[in-house]
C-alpha cells in the first residue's frame, strides 16, 4: 500500500499542543485534532471523534495517534505495510504491558508470531490505532451521543459489534511516554510497550509474521497476582472479572499440586531468594508460576501452528529480540503501580532471566490431550 493513501491525525488537547506538532513534524503525520472542549470534562473519546473526523477525502485507511507517545520515523511506512497486508482489520500498534492485551501480546511473541488477536472484552488500546476509512466512519456513528468518555472502551464495544477484535502488533515500535494522564489513568503509574523493540526487528514480524488468532486460556499478572483468563470468557456474566490462576486451574488439565512440584524442581532457589528479598516471596512465586503457565500456553501455540511459522520465512532474529523484549516486561508490568519506580536496570535484568527460566520449564508442559490431564516430560 502506498503512504499516500493512508491519511491521519494526532489527538491532543491544548496544554500538549506543543508536544502533539513536534510529534506530528517528526513522524510526517497529518494534523493536530485538538480537543473541542478544553475546559469541559477529561474525555479522550471528545477528542478522538474529531481524529477520526480529520480522515483525508481519499485516503482508505486513517490513523490515530495520541500525543503521548514515541516512534520511529518509519511508523508510517511500517502503518502502510501492515494496511496492505490486512486490509479489512484494525491495527492496533501499541499494547499496554500490564493489560489483558498486553498478555496476549507476550503469549504470541514467545510462540513466535507476530501479530495476536485482541482480547474481546477488554479495553482496545487506542495510542496508534489504524481503521479502514469505512470503519472509521462506522466508529463514529456508533460512538455519536455516548456517555462514556473513554475512546479504548467504546472502539472494544464497537468491534465486538463487528465480530472481530483488532490485531495487536507483537513487536511494539510505539512507546508510551510520561506518566500524567488528562483522562484519569495516572493511578496506573509507568504504562509502557508490552515488546518494545526497533524498526529492523518488527518489520520482517509485522510484513511476514503469523497470526496467533487463539490463544486458549490466557496467563495474565496485576498488582503482584497471577491470573488466568478461561476460554471463552467473553461469554460470561461479568467478563471483566480476574480469576486467580488457582481458581481456573482445573479447566486446564493442570493441577495445583503439579504445578508446585515444578516449582520445588525446577526453580533456581538462589534466584527466588533475589526476586524475594527486592518484591517478596509472594510477588517471587507469582511471577514464576505465571511465567511458568506463560510458557506452557507458548509452547502449545508454536506446536499447534508449526506449518504456519515455517511459511512466515526466516524471522528467527528478530523474534528472538522480540521475545527477550516480551521477557523483559514482564516483571516490571507485574509489579503494583507504586513498586515499578523502584527498578533499575540491574532489577529488571534479573527478572527477565527468572522469567526466561519460568517459560522454558513451561514449555516441558505437554499440550492439551481431550480427556486427559497435562504432564511433565
Amino acid at each position: 500500500m502506498s503512504t499516500t493513501s493512508l491519511s491521519s491525525a494526532v489527538m491532543t488537547h491544548p496544554v500538549r499542543e506543543r508536544q502533539a506538532a513536534a510529534l506530528a513534524a517528526r513522524l510526517g503525520l497529518g494534523g493536530l485534532a485538538l480537543d473541542p472542549d478544553p475546559t469541559g470534562p477529561p474525555s479522550a473519546l471528545r477528542t478522538a471523534l474529531v481524529a477520526w473526523a480529520a480522515r483525508a477525502d481519499d485516503a482508505g485507511h486513517h490513523l490515530v495517534v495520541q500525543d503521548d507517545v514515541a516512534a520511529p520515523p518509519e511508523l508510517v511506512e511500517l502503518v502502510a505495510g501492515s494496511v496492505a497486508r490486512f486490509p479489512d482489520e484494525a491495527l492496533i500498534f501499541y499494547t499496554n504491558w500490564h493489560a489483558r492485551n498486553g498478555a496476549a501480546a507476550r503469549l504470541a511473541a514467545l510462540a513466535g508470531a507476530g501479530w495476536v488477536r485482541a482480547v474481546p472484552e477488554e479495553f482496545a488500546p487506542t495510542l496508534a490505532i489504524c481503521l479502514p476509512v469505512r470503519t472509521a466512519d462506522a466508529f463514529r456513528a456508533f460512538a455519536a451521543g455516548t456517555a462514556e468518555r473513554h475512546d479504548d472502551e467504546v472502539m472494544a464495544t464497537f468491534l465486538r459489534t463487528e465480530a472481530r477484535p483488532g490485531l495487536l502488533a507483537v513487536p511494539t515500535v510505539v512507546e508510551h511516554i510520561g506518566t500524567s494522564s488528562i483522562n484519569g489513568h495516572a493511578a496506573q503509574g509507568i504504562r509502557l510497550a508490552v515488546c518494545p523493540v526497533g524498526t529492523a526487528e518488527a518489520r520482517p514480524l509485522l510484513d511476514r509474521g503469523w497470526v496467533l488468532e487463539e490463544w486458549g486460556w490466557l496467563p495474565y499478572m496485576r498488582y503482584g497476582e497471577g491470573y488466568v483468563r478461561p476460554v471463552g470468557h467473553e461469554h460470561d456474566a461479568d467478563p471483566r472479572r480476574h480469576l486467580r490462576w488457582t481458581e481456573v486451574l482445573p479447566a486446564t488439565g493442570l493441577t495445583e499440586s503439579q504445578i508446585w512440584d515444578v516449582v520445588r524442581r525446577h526453580r533456581a532457589e538462589d534466584a527466588a531468594a533475589s526476586v524475594a528479598r527486592l518484591f517478596g516471596r509472594g510477588f517471587a512465586d507469582e511471577l514464576w508460576i505465571h511465567c511458568l503457565l506463560l510458557g506452557r500456553q507458548a509452547e502449545d501455540a508454536a506446536r499447534r501452528h508449526a506449518a504456519r511459522r515455517a511459511a512466515a520465512g526466516p524471522v528467527d532474529n528478530a523474534a528472538a529480540r522480540v521475545r527477550a523484549a516480551a521477557l523483559s516486561t514482564v516483571g516490571p508490568a507485574g509489579l503494583p503501580p507504586e513498586r515499578r519506580p523502584e527498578l533499575t536496570p540491574e532489577h529488571t535484568a534479573l527478572m527477565a532471566a527468572y522469567a526466561e527460566s519460568a517459560v522454558r520449564c513451561g514449555g516441558r508442559l505437554l499440550g492439551p490431550v481431550e480427556g486427559q490431564p497435562a504432564d511433565v516430560r
